[in-house]
């Protein structure tokens, strides 16, 4: 949405770089943020172990749902942070600032999930990437 995509997924996405001082900071976030696994009925909070993986983490916070992802993409390849940052950019949103993947970017990893939600999404994001020309 916040590049002008006129649908949501109703969370939130992040791809976070998994180094010990980056874990430390989002941890902190998250339990200010009250962050819990999402459909646990024992309300896990996450830990840094959690975040130090590749693996992804589905929790609700009291701002609503984030999905915490140390990769994504193919199996055999999978995209870390790092990997991800020259298909990003930052905006500016007044108050903080945010990089965010690339439409084209998010394109090409929806098409490698195949899954039915993922393809779904694609002529919306290839439609605004159009407009935005």
């Amino acid at each position: 949405m916040v590049q002008g995509v006129p649908a949501s997924t109703l969370d939130l996405d992040v791809v976070h770089r998994r180094t010990q001082d980056n874990v430390r900071r989002l941890l902190a976030c998250l339990i200010e943020w009250d962050a819990r696994f999402r459909g646990d009925p024992r309300r896990l909070v996450p830990n840094e172990s959690h975040l130090i993986g590749p693996g992804q983490l589905l929790l609700s916070t009291r701002y609503g749902d984030i999905d915490l992802l140390g990769t994504v993409g193919p199996e055999n390849g999978p995209l870390d942070y790092e990997a991800l940052v020259p298909r990003s950019r930052v905006l500016d949103f007044g108050a903080f600032s945010a990089r965010v993947l690339e439409l084209s970017a998010i394109i090409e990893l929806k098409r490698q999930a195949a899954r039915p939600k993922d393809l779904a999404m694609i002529p919306i994001l290839e439609s605004t990437l159009k407009r935005l020309g």
